[in-house]
């Protein structure tokens, strides 16, 4: 296989919002959120034992760098919307075609959408290396695209690493309370991606 790294010279951010956690009881009434939650527009139904609020992960917002210092990829969420296989949306709190993925686009504007590698053989996709750290994953890419000029660097891309993690863990303050519920924390780390392709 052949191995393109694109290794991080800046911090990368990734976007936390405070959601409702609730873990409702049998007794107490649901609440859905299907958009991101502020105080104000909530009234709350008396929250069930354990229940709170919690930050939850919106997106990555990163960029990745090549040796020479310049932009290579930016990564983020976005729906797949490659049909063949099929990657169909399961959530109904999400309005999508196509499923919620990480995403990487390359500056010729080639796309891949992956999702986190599954139990087997090969173990679990997700490690904790650093407990002060995001894991380190192993990814299988669900869907490629190329370029609006044709561009196709990251297209035959198989799967995707993410190691030598620092920091991008949720603050420890700033979400205890209901009020807190909406805000937002911009979480520096920084990584080293591996983009693995099938030697040709």
């Amino acid at each position: 296989m052949e191995l393109r790294l694109f290794r991080s010279l800046r911090a990368h951010t990734r976007v936390l919002i405070a959601l409702l956690a609730l873990l409702v009881a049998a007794s107490a009434a649901v609440v859905s959120l299907a958009q991101p939650a502020r105080a104000e527009s909530i009234t709350p139904p008396p929250l069930p034992a354990g229940a709170g609020v919690a930050y939850v992960l919106f997106t990555p917002q990163a960029t990745l760098f090549g040796d020479d210092g310049g932009q290579v990829i930016t990564h983020y969420f976005s729906p797949n919307p490659i049909t063949n296989p099929r990657d169909p949306n399961t959530d109904p709190k999400v309005v999508a075609d196509g499923a919620i993925r990480v995403t990487w686009q390359h500056r010729d504007t080639s796309a891949i959408w992956a999702k986190l590698h599954q139990s087997g053989k090969d173990g679990d996709g997700a490690v904790t290396v650093d407990t002060k750290a995001v894991a380190w994953l192993l990814l299988d890419v669900v869907g490629s695209q190329n370029g609006s000029t044709g561009g196709d660097t990251l297209t035959n891309t198989t799967f995707v690493q993410r190691l030598n993690t620092t920091g991008g863990l949720a603050p420890s303050t700033g979400c205890s309370s209901l009020t807190d519920a909406g805000n937002q924390a911009f979480v520096p780390y920084t990584a080293d991606y591996f983009f693995y392709q099938k030697a040709s």
